[in-house]
């Protein structure tokens, strides 16, 4: 497979969508973990910024006298408030546990009715806190604090106090931040919940529409294809299927599709030519046993009737005229018979056409000639029409004069079977390199099922007929090179249109 195909394989399209569909899951779940991260940074930032600013504002508040609470309210940006509770309280605690100060107003010392100040403890507060080893020794503050456990690898989230350790002109303090429990969905709303679950569902979406998309691709031109076979199947060689235009793995089984078909139009093609020789040999063989069988009794028939005509007729003119009427009618028959056989030699034999230039009206006339007759008995008008001087074509004469006169006595059975009168028009024009014959007649016509059997051996819309006449005519036509085509009309007529090769402008002389 060339660089071409593997670029234009549908596997190779399919594999590389499924590549690009897999590093954008994973390109766009990066995105979103980086973003996560950011986020989770800036938290951390913030608190960190929130513990540094609580320790800064206790020991503010031991250097300037004043309490927590009051600095606190003077700032311009509340130093707990973006922070959602994570930095609980902030205790400046002296080294008896006493709680000299506190951001919360609730763990203030407090004036009684007596002017006495009532303190609080920081055991009473911070009972059950976790304290947090933040690198200065937790064994003093453990004292004051007996119920608090001290933690050296504390578990995020959990509540926590973070001592740490002052040495003043008045002992020991310690700046204690309680830290409470933080939850990481704390303040945040369904949907920042759920944000970091959409870009993977929306890329499986995604995923799901391009294979459906490539699926539906895939499978219409198969589904072409099963239609495509049942209408083979039926019959019909002509259909192509238009997938054979694509590139991939489908063009190629639709390509190979068509050429099955156009080998299976050829092979059908060649089998009714095939069957057409097989029926032109059985009315060859079937032609010349009726030739030696029946010709030979029929010649001693005519020769009898000659010898009776001639030697034995009546003394008396009345019964001689009736004897010679009734020969006369045996030789007609017997002559019918013999023409019957001819067409079937002439249908089953191979042609001998001696070529010659003909003069094709000239044909046409003697063609007409032979049928006067019979055209005045019936009504029919006969007439020949030619727009313009035309060349003769190369042809057999007696052939051509055949075709002709069997053409003709078929417009004229038509007219009688119709209306007993009407019109036969033969018109003679130039056609490119070829010169055109119609026989136009006012008959019948000929319904449309029948048109594309009309030239077909033993059919016949008549009830004598043998079903030859036409079939002789287009074998006569396609010995001379020729083509013949028939347009047809019920109720209004029929027109056969020969067609004939003419010949140089050398040969007309």
């Amino acid at each position: 497979m060339n660089v071409l195909d593997l670029i234009y394989s549908f596997r190779a399209r399919l594999l590389l969508v499924l590549a690009v569909l897999l590093v954008t899951t994973l390109g766009v779940q990066y995105y979103f973990n980086r973003r996560a991260e950011q986020r989770a940074a800036r938290v951390i930032a913030e608190q960190e910024q929130a513990l540094a600013g609580g320790v800064a504002l206790a020991l503010k508040s031991l250097s300037a006298g004043a309490y927590m609470k009051d600095m606190a309210q003077q700032r311009e940006r509340p130093l707990l408030d973006e922070q959602q509770g994570r930095v609980m309280n902030i205790l400046v605690v002296n080294d008896s546990g006493r709680i000299d100060d506190s951001l919360d107003p609730a763990y203030l010392p407090r004036t009684l009715a007596d002017n006495s100040t009532q303190y609080f403890n920081a055991a009473d507060v911070l009972r059950r806190i976790p304290l947090v080893d933040a690198g200065q020794s937790t064994e003093d503050i453990k004292h004051l604090l007996p119920s608090s456990s001290a933690l050296q690898k504390p578990v995020a989230g959990e509540p926590r106090a973070v001592p740490i350790r002052l040495e003043t002109d008045k002992g020991f303090n310690y700046i204690v931040v309680v830290l409470g429990s933080a939850d990481p969905a704390r303040g945040q709303s369904s949907w920042q919940t759920l944000r970091p679950l959409f870009p993977t569902l929306l890329t499986w979406l995604l995923a799901t529409f391009v294979a459906a998309l490539l699926v539906w691709r895939f499978t219409q031109p198969i589904k072409d294809i099963a239609s495509a076979a049942r209408r083979v199947a039926a019959g019909d060689f002509d259909l192509q299927v238009p997938a054979a235009s694509r590139r991939d793995e489908m063009g190629a089984l639709a390509a190979t599709f068509n050429d099955m078909t156009v080998r299976l139009s050829k092979t059908r093609e060649l089998e009714t030519r095939l069957n057409m020789v097989e029926r032109s040999a059985v009315v060859g063989r079937l032609a010349s046993a009726i030739a030696h069988e029946i010709r030979n009794p029929l010649n001693y028939i005519n020769l009898t009737l000659d010898h009776l005509q001639t030697s034995l007729a009546p003394e008396d003119r009345q019964k001689r005229e009736t004897f010679s009427r009734l020969a006369s009618g045996v030789k007609s028959e017997v002559a019918r018979i013999n023409t019957r056989i001819s067409e079937f030699l002439n249908y089953s034999r191979p042609a001998k056409l001696d070529l010659q230039p003909i003069d094709v009206r000239s044909s046409v006339e003697d063609a007409l000639r032979m049928v006067e007759v019979q055209a005045d008995e019936s009504g029919v008008k006969l007439s020949v029409e030619q727009a313009s001087e035309v060349p003769p074509v190369l042809a057999d004469a007696e052939s051509l004069r055949s075709i002709f006169t069997n053409l003709i006595i078929n417009g004229l059975q038509a007219i009688d079977s119709s209306s007993g009168g009407g019109k036969l028009t033969v018109a003679i024009s130039k056609d490119d390199e070829r010169v055109a014959i119609s026989f136009t007649d006012t008959g019948a016509g000929v319904a449309p099922e029948n048109i594309p059997q009309l030239f077909e051996p033993y059919f016949s819309t008549k009830e004598t007929g043998t079903g030859l006449g036409l079939a002789i005519v287009k074998k006569a036509v396609d010995d001379h090179g020729g083509t013949i085509e028939v347009r047809s009309e019920q109720g209004v007529g029929t027109t056969f249109t020969v067609k004939l090769p003419a010949t140089a402008d050398e040969g007309q002389k």
